[in-house]
């Protein structure tokens, strides 16, 4: 029985940054990462296999990046956990012992039961190499295509499919606009009009009843309302379930959501066992509830967390903040926290900052866009909760920056005072900041209600 110090089961971003950060902290220790499929994919990168990446094999992770470092890799599959032991069986037939063991098992897609749903050029994408060539070969002959699921996988498969495939593109959407689990409505409308300009129909608040064919392929799709959709091919993208197979069998605990229960530290109910990723529970940054947010950045940020205290407690895990990004024709689209809507549901009280400005200065210098910024902040305290943004390409590193204020808990006053390096054709003008500007205005409505308080407060007292 061969042993090793650390053992990883998965090979996508969470197994990857889990194995660099224990050979980074444990430079000595022998590290294992199984996983059970030849190739590892870049998650986020699999909408662009169907349009902009010229050769789908460049969405793939170079197994250099574990070798360079001497972490071994093993292509098999777990099939058991004996913890009272600490050995992994494999499908091979191996027995592996381990001291720690990582647990990145990522996420399955969540298949909605709708009847029809076995039909051939039917598909759900999994983080799987042949089965995503079988998408991009069914592609080909594909004339009239159907995504059913808009949120950020849906409308980036809509997008490549329609300006790169030149395919009928329809998005089917449940809830009332594209991307609304991450945005407030009038980033949605933004988010819209871009699909609708290059020719992507959006069918939302439609539910999806029934798929329909002919020699066991799909030709139709059957909203509840009656509307009959002609299709050769359909993408189903309704979000992902975590992996738990193994870890419920070696009798882990469960969190809420699904994922394996992990604390802090990423330990797991086994403290020899941790948990990151897709497959292990979640728990928000700013209420401590759980919640189902499963980003490739979120999975990264838990496995450095992971492998820092596999033997010494070195970091933990602030809770998750949520973090999006996008970009739709020729303007992206960024959220970090809790957007307006959601911060009322879960009980804020909210001071909200908007504003909009060119993102160069002066507007008329090539390549300028409109951003359009919008921050929450909790009415009591003055903190911020959640911020969105629109935009041309920068708008992916701003939202970073609120990432860091969010961390950092910076009030609407602290933001307002915020030092930027600006430059004509980089930033937006310095007089007009909208990330400060934004802050401001939400200040000055908290001196304004402060003001106000104080002075019924004055008025009640004589």
């Amino acid at each position: 029985m061969k042993y090793y110090d650390v053992i990883v089961l998965g090979g996508g971003p969470a197994g990857i940054t889990a194995a660099t950060t224990a050979r980074r902290h444990y430079p000595k220790k022998r590290i294992l990462l199984i996983r059970s499929v030849e190739k590892s994919l870049i998650p986020c990168g699999i909408p662009y296999m169907f349009g902009l990446l010229e050769d789908p094999a460049q969405n793939i992770n170079p197994d250099s990046i574990l070798h360079s470092r001497g972490i071994e890799i093993k292509i098999d599959k777990a099939v058991k956990i004996e913890r009272k032991s600490r050995i992994v069986y494999l499908a091979s037939g191996e027995e592996l012992r381990y001291e720690r063991l990582i647990l990145a098992t990522g996420s399955l897609p969540a298949i909605p039961k709708i009847p029809g749903i076995e039909l051939e050029n039917i598909f759900c994408i999994k983080k799987e190499w042949p089965y995503l060539l079988k998408i991009n070969s069914a592609l080909e002959n594909a004339e009239k295509v159907v995504i059913v699921g808009g949120g950020f996988v849906g409308v980036e498969l809509a997008e490549q499919i329609r300006l790169h495939r030149k395919k009928e593109v329809t998005i089917v959407e449940v809830l009332p606009y594209c991307l609304y689990s991450s945005f407030d409505e009038e980033f949605c409308f933004e988010a819209e009009r871009e699909l609708e300009a290059m020719g992507v129909k959006i069918l939302a608040g439609k539910k999806v009843g029934e798929f329909t064919g002919k020699k066991g392929a799909v030709k139709e799709v059957h909203l509840s309302d009656g509307t009959v959709l002609p299709a050769d091919l359909v993408i189903v993208s309704t979000g992902a379930l975590p992996e738990v197979s193994l870890a419920k069998e070696a009798g882990l605990e469960i969190g809420p959501k699904g994922g394996v229960l992990v604390d802090r530290s990423m330990a797991t109910s086994d403290p020899y066992i941790f948990a990151c990723g897709d497959c292990c529970e979640k728990f928000s940054f700013f209420n401590g509830k759980s919640v189902p947010v499963r980003l490739a950045s979120v999975a990264a940020t838990e496995a450095r967390v992971a492998g820092a205290n596999l033997y010494v407690k070195r970091r933990f895990n602030p809770g998750t903040i949520g973090v999006f990004s996008t970009k739709i024709g020729n303007r992206a689209f960024a959220a970090a926290g809790l957007i307006e809507r959601l911060a009322i549901e879960e009980g804020f009280n909210v001071l909200v900052g908007e504003t909009a400005s060119p993102d160069r200065h002066p507007s008329v210098l090539p390549g300028a866009k409109e951003m359009h910024v919008k921050l929450v902040f909790d009415q009591y305290t003055g903190v911020l909760i959640g911020g969105q943004v629109s935009g041309g390409e920068s708008v992916a590193e701003l939202v970073n920056l609120l990432s860091a204020c969010l961390l950092h808990k910076m009030t609407a006053m602290d933001m307002s005072a915020f030092q930027m390096g600006t430059h004509p054709m980089l930033t937006p003008s310095p007089a007009g900041y909208p990330l400060a500007v934004a802050a401001e205005l939400a200040t000055v409505e908290k001196l304004k209600q402060t003001d106000k308080r104080n002075f019924l407060a004055s008025y009640c007292e004589k």
